[in-house]
């Protein structure tokens, strides 16, 4: 599980953490992914890690902004 390897370590506190893990588990269903080990979830955990940094708060903006920032249909 990509994004909950990569904030394990992570300085961002509770809720920050939650809301980008429902925001990766909302973009994992949308794209009906459901391989954890593939290099694509990988890729938009980073991406929603990175929105969220960006202040957008909202798990399923931050989906929607993921999903079009990687051009993924």
């Amino acid at each position: 599980m990509a994004i909950y390897r990569l904030l394990q370590n992570s300085p961002m506190g509770p809720e920050q953490i939650s809301r980008l893990s429902e925001a990766y588990e909302q973009t994992l269903k949308a794209l009906s992914l459901k391989d954890r080990n593939d290099p694509l979830t990988e890729l938009i955990a980073k991406k929603i890690i990175e929105i969220g940094q960006t202040g957008v708060k909202e798990p399923a903006q931050i989906s929607e902004l993921a999903i079009k920032g990687l051009g993924i249909q």
